[in-house]
């Protein structure tokens, strides 16, 4: 009888073939599996930015014309910023357990090291050792970039403006910021400030019912 079966070089075609076949398969999967893990990459990233955006603009909507004292008892402007860094009182500051408690909050944000970070202070008016907490809004920039405008409507590059030092209470009427990142470019946005909030809104107890809006100046373009 004769015996059917497969020559050596027909084994050897047949491994190579099937090795061929594997490493195009595992190419394609390796290939899917870098995309879909950059896109996801970018997702976070950009999730991280409209955050930290967020955040931003929700927290100059709430500026509040509240001078603090310093670590050395010295007062502080209510708003006080630079061409790359602010720092401000806010209202808003949550208080779901109901302490007793101002319901403002005194707020920073600055570039550090290409990082875009915000920072809050305990307390209003503090003490020689009171220092911020800082929270990395995980935003790589290589740029941010702040313009104040004035009630002339001039921008400026640093507020207060020189000539009124002693108005700790005065506010910006806009801030113009802009934000260059490594992966998304620039984006910038410019935030109209409330120049009058209700006379209780400073000093509102928490569960206090306060509708802010009044005294807002409209201005062209701006994002409320």
């Amino acid at each position: 009888m004769k015996r059917a079966g497969f020559s050596l070089i027909e084994l050897l075609v047949a491994v190579a073939i099937f090795a061929i076949m594997s490493a195009l398969a595992y190419g394609g999967l390796n290939s899917i599996a870098r995309t879909r893990g950059e896109l996801a990459r970018q997702e976070d990233a950009f999730r991280d930015l409209m955050r930290a955006v967020g955040t931003l603009q929700r927290d100059l909507r709430a500026v509040t014309a509240r001078p603090v004292r310093g670590n050395f008892g010295q007062q502080l402007p209510a708003f006080v910023g630079d061409a790359d860094h602010l720092e401000f009182t806010r209202l808003g500051f949550a208080n779901p357990q109901a302490e007793q408690r101002s319901n403002l909050e005194r707020v920073l944000y600055e570039l550090d090291s290409g990082t875009l970070k915000r920072g809050r202070y305990a307390v209003l008016d503090r003490a020689p050792t009171t220092t911020p907490t800082i929270v990395d809004l995980k935003i790589r920039a290589e740029e941010f970039r702040l313009r104040y405008m004035d009630a002339d409507n001039h921008w400026l590059d640093a507020w207060p403006p020189a000539q009124e030092k002693k108005s700790f209470s005065e506010l910006p009427r806009a801030v113009e910021w802009r934000l260059r990142t490594r992966s998304d470019g620039e984006i910038e946005g410019t935030i109209e400030l409330v120049s009058a909030w209700p006379p209780l809104a400073a000093g509102a107890q928490p569960g206090s019912n306060i509708t802010p809006g009044s005294g807002i100046r409209p201005l062209p373009g701006a994002t409320r």
